[in-house]
């Protein structure tokens, strides 16, 4: 069943979060101010929460082919620049067969501001490692964190995702506020719609939504190509 948003009109480039302004979109200037002082408590923001020991199962297609993803929120934990950040390993299949891990790094400031401060990412074919492009760490090579999901995300919010210059440079822009949404797993309300994409990838953008409780519920292109959405979770 397909997501049905009412998306709002692109709004303002403007984009601030309590733990400071995160500056210009696409400027290599961009350098969050982050301190370790203020974070330490739980990822509960209510559209990004990770509760250690649960599990997201996404379904999908892309280029016509079935799309599986196994999105874990694990008790393990990595130090960086300081922050502790929670560990989520996500795992893609395509036809059934393993193409990508990954491990990423989040951490939640005193605001409510979940922030993406990196990613262990491993491609494979045939069942063999065969890269790891995409892989960055925060504070490492010049790599900067970016924020994953706002404390109170508005229409028009445009912020980085990821820092990495040249190498992984997302954006996401909120379009959407207080929409309903129905995926395989159920019904929501109150959910928000972003738009990511990437100067490094002109014209390629991706609507992703969130739910209040849950979190990711759907992605896709804007061409249809590709559609993953949530139909099923793995609870503590």
């Amino acid at each position: 069943m397909k997501t049905e948003l009412l998306l709002a009109a692109l709004a303002a480039l403007a984009a601030c979060n309590g733990s400071g302004s995160l500056g210009p979109p696409s400027d290599p200037d961009y350098d969050p101010m982050l301190d370790p002082a203020d974070f330490g408590g739980p990822i509960d923001n209510p559209l990004f929460p990770l509760v250690p020991g649960t599990t997201f199962h996404f379904e999908g297609v892309s280029d016509g082919e079935s799309e599986t993803n196994d999105v874990t929120v694990t008790n393990q934990t990595r130090q960086i620049m300081g922050i502790t950040a929670t560990v989520v390993h996500d795992v893609e299949f395509v036809e059934g067969e393993m193409v990508e891990e990954t491990f990423d790094w989040y951490a939640q400031d005193d605001a409510g501001n979940v922030w993406y401060l990196g990613e262990d990412s491993r491609e494979f074919e045939n069942g063999q490692p065969v890269g790891s492009g995409g892989s960055w760490e925060a504070g490492v090579d010049g790599a900067k964190a970016g924020i994953i999901m706002k404390a109170s995300p508005q229409v028009g919010d445009r912020y980085y995702q990821e820092f990495y210059l040249g190498e992984a440079e997302d954006e996401g822009e909120v379009v959407a506020v207080n929409q309903s949404a129905s995926v395989p797993f159920g019904d929501f309300q109150g959910c928000v719609a972003t738009e990511d994409f990437t100067r490094l990838e002109p014209g390629e953008r991706e609507r992703k939504v969130y739910c209040p409780g849950v979190g990711l519920v759907s992605e896709g292109s804007l061409d249809g190509d590709e559609l993953n959405q949530l139909v099923d979770i793995d609870a503590p």
